[in-house]
Order: structure tokens, then sequence, then C-alpha cells
């Protein structure tokens, strides 16, 4: 189940920009952080792709969202200027964007390489 994120929850959840200069994550699994509105159509045919993985992923990442027209500061704090943006956050080093609407099989290789888990 993919879960929204508003400020208050991307501070606790993923990173605390507003205390931390530095790319500190705050999670206790890797996660896929779905930059989307909702009258986005590459969006909303990526929503049912992501529950899936959701599901298929379970315990071991978390997949949130972050609607760009209410989260403003979120989207502008990491530069999102085309949508969907995906932001890939490890337990460990540095997160990575990646934009549009990707395929199933790509999310899953980034999934792979940038968060190092598998299935």
């Amino acid at each position: 189940m993919t879960e929204n994120l508003t400020k208050e929850t991307f501070l606790k959840k993923v990173f605390n920009f507003e205390e931390n200069k530095e790319w500190k994550f705050e999670g206790k699994r890797p996660a896929l952080i779905d930059f989307y509105a909702d009258w986005c159509g590459p969006c909303k045919a990526l929503s049912p792709v992501l529950e899936q993985l959701s599901d298929e992923y379970e315990g071991k990442i978390d997949i949130y969202k972050i609607d760009t027209e209410a989260e403003q500061e979120l989207s502008a704090a990491f530069g999102i200027r085309s949508i969907p943006s995906m932001l890939f956050c490890p337990a460990e080093g540095e997160p990575q964007m990646a934009n549009g609407a990707l395929p199933k099989a790509d999310l899953e290789r980034i999934i792979a390489e940038v968060l190092k888990v598998t299935k």
C-alpha cells in the first residue's frame, strides 16, 4: 500500500531538510517517492504499477506519494520540474531521481541497483 506524505510526515520519514543541510535518510527501509499531481495522465498510469510494486516489495521498501499541488514546498526543495518524478532513497548513500512514467521493469532495475533490494 502506498502512503501519501505531507511535509510534516516527509520530514519524519524521509529527510528533515529543515534541520540537515546534508542528506540524512530518516526511514527504516529504503524508499521510492513518487511526485505526482491528480491532473497528470502519466501519473495516473503509473499509480497501479506503484501499488503492484508496493505489494511485491512489502516489508522491504516503502513507497510514498507526494501531491505536488498540495505540497509545493517539498516539490521546490527537490527541484521537481516535471511529473511524474521519482526519488529513490537507499538506506545508505545519496538519493537518485528518475523522471517520467517508467515501465515496471525499469523501476525494478532501479530498485535493485539504487535501493539494493530484490524481491
